[in-house]
């Protein structure tokens, strides 16, 4: 028996020897995404590329989960690591019956293309409800506890691999981020862009890193070895496999116009680092057999790509044999009340005038109206699996409320004048206004899909993926003020994965409800009659609009999130409000703390209202001795507690000594010393840090 056939060995010591068997072209054949057999071994071959960004993606039925950017709307990290078991256990099943049905295509495999770590630096981009929000920290949190989920706590036997994307400084423009340039200071990327990678690999030991299609600073990151190689691997300790993004040497080729032909982008990407090209060319071999050829790809770097993938295949127990597991676990009741979970700690309650919650024994009639109520894509999200079942918003409220209390218009498109094709414009208006003049109150969904934002090439989305404004789109901006002109009580259901400039003051109730997974009808419905109480958080900033932002295209982060900017601002980064009230008194810390420690506090938190509810306490703290291009402040955690009416709990949290620093000029991190004022919610303590 070979030793890469001897499970007792390590993962390594395999790798080592079945790489020793293979040939120069066996060897050529793994260098692209789609791992060609090897007969003569019995090896099949294997797709390096599956999604799992908030859920099994694309192959078929699996628990779905709310869009990424409404998990860190819980801002509760544990849920991200509930998810990432899920994902763990799904993606093991369906990986192991689609190999016992001879099936290894793309989508079938272990190795997930997620989380998107990138930093929601500008609510244009259009990729940006994939991410955990606006900061770095919070990022770091959410990653850190996905990775957790999925790989588990054995790093030498997997179930299932992550692959932290897209490295680095990738977030918009979509329509030009095969040749973009993002210009990045060495401050901006410490602090802002590399910070999650290098947080989420510290502490959670990722397997795989993904190249963005960017360059930075001139640089094409697929082909940059002073960050893959030198920074990532030889300064950060990564030991992992990394992969391209999907086409990357061909911009090399086009776009960045680094390479004359694929045969020298595929050479220079490997020769930098990268142990996967994500190829779509069904020519990839030959193009990587002629870089061979050419004295442009050494065997020495193919010898590395190969064994890092083996290795990790090694530890995802690929050629080994196993029993089959349980299918019937694919979408059961417990993950989907996992996913529930989730989804009614993730709504967050923006505006309430008093409205809510509400009484569906006092209602005689509600009007249902607008282009999202009834749409399945508003709970899916995009790189999402296959529910079994969806609740819509309407239905929701139908189930809720009674069929017969319930009237529905769709009032107006997302974008576009009118809904059939020989109509005239705002064809579905009078219905609309007819429904609301005949109902109690209105309910209105609306904002977008993820059909409108998106990646590059999203289905109807105006810039390409990304938004050219925040606002709603004219048509329905039109409906609203036709429904507010009657007069009626209005509650707006928000649904978008970004900030949205949306008026506030023409609502009675505002909750943004993000794209909240196969039930979020019934959660929403739950919210609107107060069974749930919201809790949810904004993890990004909602701004008035984006007149006092820099241009899309500007990388640096002067003027961008709740970081390095307090102008312009409609709903602050970490609001949202509750069914009831929530005193907070006697926070306490050391007076003097070290700078190596972490700083212990400990604050009184109180439910004054009548009703019992969960709420997250936000801890910030602002460096009172600060340069100029520091943070005006930082978030640095979270603690989520429940309470009934009148219970008074003690909060205890120790701000991580790791996030009490800041980078300088030069991307060199230092501890934050001097005065430090402890932000959480109205409390504020100033101590001395030495």
């Amino acid at each position: 028996m070979n030793i890469y056939q001897d499970s007792t060995k390590t993962a390594r010591e395999r790798a080592e020897n079945l790489l020793s068997l293979l040939t120069l072209d066996e060897k050529l054949g793994q260098l692209n995404m789609v791992n060609e057999a090897i007969p003569r071994l019995n090896i099949p071959t294997y797709h390096w590329w599956n999604e799992a960004l908030h859920g099994v993606a694309r192959n078929g039925k699996a628990t779905m989960f709310p869009q990424a950017i409404a998990v860190a709307a819980t801002f509760t990290p544990d849920y991200a690591r509930q998810m990432g078991k899920v994902i763990q256990e799904e993606a093991w099943i369906k990986h192991r019956y689609a190999a016992a049905h001879g099936e290894h295509g793309i989508y079938a495999g272990l190795t997930m293309y997620s989380p998107n770590i990138n930093i929601f630096r500008d609510p244009r981009w259009g990729r940006g409800h994939e991410t955990y929000g606006e900061c770095p920290v919070l990022t770091s949190l959410m990653g850190t506890a996905f990775v957790q989920g999925v790989e588990g706590e054995d790093p030498e036997h997997l179930k299932c691999s992550t692959t932290l994307k897209h490295f680095a400084a990738h977030s918009g423009p979509e329509g030009v981020r095969g040749g973009f340039d993002s210009k990045v200071s060495r401050q901006d990327l410490a602090q802002t862009y590399l910070y999650a990678f290098k947080y989420c690999l510290k502490h959670s030991r990722s397997k795989s890193f993904m190249t963005a299609y960017n360059a930075i600073n001139g640089t094409p990151m697929s082909a940059n070895k002073e960050i893959i190689q030198d920074m990532l691997r030889d300064e950060w300790g990564f030991d992992g496999v990394t992969v391209t993004d999907v086409g990357t040497a061909a911009f090399l080729v086009a776009a960045h116009k680094r390479c004359k032909d694929i045969p020298e982008a595929l050479a220079m990407e490997i020769s930098a680092g990268v142990d996967v090209c994500c190829e779509v060319d069904d020519q990839a071999h030959e193009h990587f057999r002629e870089a061979y050829d050419r004295g442009l790809l050494k065997e020495e770097d193919i010898d590395r790509a190969v064994r890092n993938q083996l290795i990790l295949k090694f530890q995802l127990g690929m050629f080994d044999s196993h029993e089959l597991p349980d299918y019937t676990r694919l979408e059961c009741r417990e993950f989907r009340e996992i996913s529930r979970k989730i989804s009614e700690r993730s709504m967050v309650l923006l505006k309430n005038d008093g409205i809510l919650p509400l009484n569906p024994e006092k209602l005689n009639r509600v009007a249902v109206i607008g282009p999202t109520a009834t749409d399945i894509e508003v709970l899916r999200g995009n790189y999402a699996g296959t529910a079994s079942r969806y609740v819509t918003l309407l239905q929701g409220l139908q189930d809720t409320f009674g069929e017969d209390k319930i009237i529905y218009a769709l009032g107006s498109e997302i974008i576009g004048d009118r809904t059939e094709v020989a109509a005239l414009p705002n064809d579905r208006l009078a219905e609309a206004v007819s429904s609301a003049e005949n109902s109690d109150l209105i309910v209105l969904c609306m904002g977008l899909t993820p059909e409108f934002e998106g990646e590059a090439g999203s289905k109807f989305a105006e810039a390409q993926g990304d938004k050219l404004r925040l606002e709603y789109s004219d048509q329905q901006k039109v409906l609203l003020e036709k429904l507010y002109a009657t007069g009626k009580p209005m509650i707006l259901l928000s649904c978008s994965g970004s900030a949205m400039a949306m008026p506030a003051e023409r609502m009675n109730a505002v909750i943004q409800v993000f794209y909240p997974g196969p039930e979020g009808g019934r959660v929403a419905a739950d919210i609107l009659t107060g069974k749930v109480n919201p809790s949810g958080r904004l993890p990004l900033t909602f701004y008035k609009s984006t007149d006092c932002l820099p241009d899309f295209t500007d990388y640096s982060m002067r003027g961008r999130t709740y970081r390095y900017t307090d102008k312009n601002i409609l709903f602050p980064f970490g609001y949202g409000l509750s069914y009831t009230t929530f005193e907070y008194s006697e926070l306490t810390a050391p007076a003097e703390n070290s700078s190596a420690e972490g700083i212990p506090c400990q604050i009184k938190v109180k439910n004054s209202g009548d009703r019992a509810g969960e709420t997250v306490v936000l801890f910030y703290f602002k460096h009172e001795d600060g340069a100029d291009w520091e943070p005006l402040k930082q978030f640095a955690g979270s603690v989520r507690i429940a309470l009934e009416p009148g219970e008074t709990k003690d909060v205890t949290f120790t701000y991580p000594a790791e996030f009490l620093e800041f980078a300088d000029e030069e991307g060199f991190f230092h501890p934050v010393t001097g005065k430090i004022t402890l932000m959480i919610e109205d409390q504020r303590l100033t101590i001395d840090r030495k």
